[in-house]
């Protein structure tokens, strides 16, 4: 395998937010061996910083579920697919339609920057943080945006994409990277697979040449692209059952890097 493409939260990262030091060897060892590593997340990248502070190399990040591929090197977004304003201002008025209770943000820019509806609940870590606010209806739909996120109170997660999807359908991809109940809105055909197969033939490398790691159902797409797509053992049951194959150990006991140490010989 010439590129090793792995997911963040549940899959990298344990659930401190921790990096293990096991891991961080794993990965400075890919680097020197000249291996295209790739962290490849839902994530925005106002939280892709304290990751890299851990590691010891800097590889891209697709981040927003494969809006935004940002190079930590030069601090630029080098690939950008938003939704786009007349796409977001569809997909919100499909969603108020048909979603009692619905509420939005968006994240821009990569996720640079959030803007939420005043009712939207928003993580005690983003309260008085300097790109994250609140705003009018208006002001969301004003500008493209990498996401759109979604809530309704308390959702089954599942069953709740489904239906965000249903509703979406033809004007945007629906997913969701957690049992919180937010749905993730990317624009149409946007994905960590669509994302990660640019990459890839930037560096000439082929699906086939290609290892991917995740947990959620955002993964799904990379993990069934990639040559070998490999679930987490703590996975989502679909995504576990969809991999080519599932790690030994949990994100928490260092699953990524037992795989690649033995896949590698390490």
């Amino acid at each position: 395998m010439k590129l090793v493409a792995t997911d963040l939260d549940g899959t990298l990262v344990r659930g401190d937010r921790t990096v293990s030091q096991r891991t961080i060897k794993v990965l400075h060892r890919l680097d020197a061996d000249g291996i295209v590593i790739v962290l490849v997340t839902g994530r925005p990248i106002r939280w892709l910083f304290p990751v890299y502070d851990q590691l010891t190399v800097r590889p891209l990040a697709i981040c927003a579920n494969g809006a935004a591929t940002y190079d930590p090197e030069s601090d630029t977004i080098v690939h950008s697919a938003p939704l786009e304003t007349d796409a977001l201002a569809e997909a919100c008025a499909r969603l108020r339609a048909s979603v009692p209770g619905v509420v939005f943000a968006v994240e821009r820019d990569g996720g640079r920057q959030m803007w939420h509806e005043p009712e939207f609940p928003v993580g005690p870590w983003e309260v008085n943080h300097e790109s994250v606010g609140p705003a009018s209806f208006a002001e969301l739909l004003s500008r493209p945006a990498s996401k759109l996120l979604v809530r309704a109170g308390a959702q089954p997660a599942d069953e709740f994409t489904a239906h965000v999807g249903a509703c979406l359908d033809g004007v945007a991809e629906a997913t969701n990277s957690s049992s919180s109940g937010m749905v993730e809105v990317s624009a149409v055909g946007v994905t960590k697979a669509s994302a990660l197969a640019r990459v890839a033939r930037g560096h000439a490398v082929t699906a086939e040449d290609v290892i991917a790691f995740g947990d959620m159902p955002n993964d799904l797409p990379m993990l069934t692209w990639a040559g070998r797509g490999v679930a987490m053992a703590n996975g989502h049951p679909a995504v576990r059952a969809a991999a080519h194959d599932v790690t030994a150990a949990t994100n928490e006991d260092d699953g990524v890097a037992a795989y690649l140490e033995e896949l590698y010989r390490y």
